[in-house]
């Protein structure tokens, strides 16, 4: 009996995933502490999950979607009914992930491979005002790989590798990871990936073209320890991707490489300091090759062009970014301070070119800068905790024919009481914030101009005139802890919030009329000549409101988790309200799981009911059940197994469906897997 007290103590020490730091935490908090709404995602549930995309490593997380059209290689991240040119800051290592492709579908593409990541962490709200400027829906952090979470205390070098099959698209996934560590003050490790996936068939048994893809990932980290208490992260993540576009029209190619460095001093006898310094520079590079001769209109005359077979569209994005911030840790009186404060700069140069000659029409070239300060004190006394915060924001943004500026500074006030000291209530925390976040407006917002090339011909607009975007969140939130609630092994985590977040001139696309005297718009006559003109605006308002919720119980052989978002939002221009086209399913999931033989053996399931938004007719509300076991069949080998969509419903996420077209989400999928490791 003892003996299995032992093992069940182990194992809870091993999947109690929510008392673990987060990393976007810029004072060592795990998420359960944080008086925000906080998600983490560690190995260990990657692992169920099986993903071969964004969308299937954030399953279940609340308040956070990722949009992927048939094109699964590249997501655009949603949280909070938010997405698109920033709203969400997307770090990969720290490196801001800010690639953007106008056109028909997602604007904002991100790409990393699940098999590179070891952990993610999500904020969602504007209450991540330290972790850069624009990210009025929240700031989902992806850390990947590191040697040190790899080996084993005695190993000096370590080597794995992964082979999984997925039924629906026949794909396949190899991985290789290897790390050695030359001694205690450096290591270094690898990982590369290729996965080929054809096209996968949804619920109906239909196969959804343009869905299949092929990707070639790599990762290379560094860990230096200059010091006992100093710590450097050299990093390169790499991606050669390829799938084809408008009905097998386009193979489109991409390259993507980030690097990045992260440096951090601390000394626990010099508590002012707590020093991270983080250098970035991303460069990814998309190009679309028309596989046919295509006709189109000139985006410049409007005559009717072809575009020869063979010929290509290319989009780059370099950003180059730096992060530095400090926490000085003082006492006065009875009252704990963490005073955190510092800056952050990055640019995104964006080079567009279109066969037609110029850059291209829905994506135009052009540089940005964004920069920001800020000072953060959380004060802790017995009871109560408040946090507060003011950040100042800037920026510049050129292009050809148009320029734009602007700076504010946003405030955050959080307040947090525990009010309780009993056994079963003490670990209850009750919180209100009051912050805001300020988006500037992008190169294509601002740039975009040219005619529509395809199908009709109308003009697109500039717009310098834009004004950046303002959120103003109220939430409020519980935290729950608990650890013996039923026997000496189990532990309780339930995080909770309800938010409202009001968005002050609001960008979104707009069509013109040129017959309303002082619309600018003007009438291009000829072939394919529609009397519209698009360009981005400002709405009045909008307003996206929901509820959060997630809990999860371990008690080493049994655990469950339960997680839930209800979200509605809407735009105001004029008192006349609209539909936010970016609000995703509200959702529950409920996942349940068991653990065997000593552990070895975890298995178990999970429930996901989607409810589309108001107003959305053309998805109906659909039920996900999937499957998942892993086996640790000696030390060295493990096999996975996962069935997602057990029941092959066809539906489709509300962001990749419209009154013309409908994609729908892949149908039954049988997934299997095995790896083999060895050590040394």
């Amino acid at each position: 009996m003892a003996q299995e007290e032992t093992d069940l103590s182990e194992a809870l020490a091993r999947v109690t995933v929510l008392d673990q730091i987060t990393i976007v935490s810029r004072t060592g908090e795990s998420p359960i502490d944080q008086l925000a709404s906080v998600s983490r995602i560690d190995r260990e549930q990657i692992e169920r999950r099986q993903p071969a995309t964004v969308g299937g490593l954030l399953f279940g997380v609340p308040g956070i979607t990722a949009q992927s059209d048939a094109k699964r290689a590249a997501s655009s991240i949603n949280v909070r009914g938010l997405q698109d040119f920033g709203r969400v800051s997307v770090i990969v290592d720290g490196a801001r992930q800010n690639f953007q492709r106008s056109g028909h579908g997602t604007q904002s593409l991100f790409f990393l491979d699940p098999e590179l990541v070891q952990q993610v962490d999500v904020i969602r709200g504007p209450v991540a005002n330290t972790y850069g400027s624009g990210a009025i829906g929240g700031v989902v952090f992806f850390e990947t790989k590191d040697a040190e979470d790899f080996l084993d205390d005695d190993e000096t070098y370590a080597v794995s590798t992964t082979g999984r099959y997925e039924s629906n698209g026949n794909g396949w996934t190899t991985s290789a990871v290897g790390a050695y560590r030359i001694n205690d003050a450096v290591d270094v490790l690898g990982n590369v990936v290729w996965r080929d996936f054809g096209d996968y068939k949804d619920g109906g048994g239909d196969r959804v073209a343009g869905s299949g893809f092929d990707v070639l990932s790599g990762l290379l980290k560094s860990t230096i320890r200059p010091s006992e208490f100093s710590t450097l992260k050299l990093g390169w993540t790499g991606a050669d991707n390829g799938w084809t576009e408008g009905a097998d029209t386009y193979d489109v190619d991409l390259k993507q490489n980030t690097w990045t460095a992260r440096y951090n001093v601390t000394d626990p006898d010099q508590t002012w300091l707590d020093l991270n310094v983080n250098l970035a520079y991303n460069a990814a590079d998309l190009v679309q090759t028309f596989k046919t001769d295509t006709r189109q209109f000139s985006s410049v005359t409007g005559l009717p062009i072809v575009i020869p077979a063979g010929s290509q569209t290319s989009y780059d994005l370099d950003t180059l970014g730096i992060d530095i911030w400090n926490t000085s840790r003082f006492s006065t009186g009875l009252v704990d301070h963490e005073l955190t404060y510092g800056g952050d700069w990055l640019q995104d140069d964006v080079t567009t070119a279109s066969p037609a000659g110029g850059s291209d029409v829905y994506t135009p070239s052009g540089k940005r800068n964004v920069g920001g300060a800020y000072v953060q004190n959380k004060l802790t006394y017995d009871w109560l905790e408040v946090i507060g915060a003011l950040r100042y924001d800037t920026y510049g943004l050129d292009g050809t024919d148009a320029e734009s500026s602007g700076d504010r500074l946003s405030p955050r006030l959080t307040v947090g009481v525990s009010p309780f000291d009993t056994e079963a209530l003490a670990g209850l925390q009750f919180y209100g914030t009051y912050a805001e976040g300020y988006r500037s407006p992008t190169v294509t917002e601002t740039l975009i101009s040219g005619l529509h090339p395809n199908g009709v011909v109308f003009p697109f607009l500039p717009n310098p005139n834009l004004r950046p975007e303002t959120a103003k969140t109220w939430e409020a939130g519980i935290n729950y802890s608990r650890d013996g609630v039923f026997d000496g092994h189990d532990s309780l985590r339930i995080k909770a919030a309800y938010f409202h977040n009001d968005i002050e001139d609001y960008i979104g696309g707009q069509n013109l009329s040129p017959f309303v005297p002082g619309s600018g718009c003007p009438f291009i006559p000829g072939p394919g000549a529609i009397p519209i003109c698009f360009q981005y605006q400002n709405f009045a308002a909008a307003e996206i409101s929901g509820f959060e919720f997630e809990a999860v119980y371990d008690q080493g052989r049994f655990f469950g988790g339960l997680s839930a978002s209800i979200i509605d939002g809407f735009t105001e221009q004029d008192g006349v309200r609209a539909d936010l086209v970016t609000i995703p399913s509200s959702q529950v999931t409920a996942q349940l799981g068991m653990r065997a033989y000593e552990g070895r053996l975890t298995f178990g399931g999970e429930v996901q009911h989607n409810v589309p938004p108001s107003g959305t007719s053309f998805a109906d509300d659909y039920t996900l059940v999937n499957l998942f076991a892993n086996y640790q069949a000696t030390e060295n080998f493990r096999l996975d197994f996962r069935i997602d969509n057990l029941f092959d419903v066809k539906y489709a996420n509300p962001l990749n469906a419209s009154t013309t077209t409908t994609v729908y989400e892949p149908g039954l999928s049988v997934k299997v897997g095995a790896t083999m490791r060895w050590g040394g």
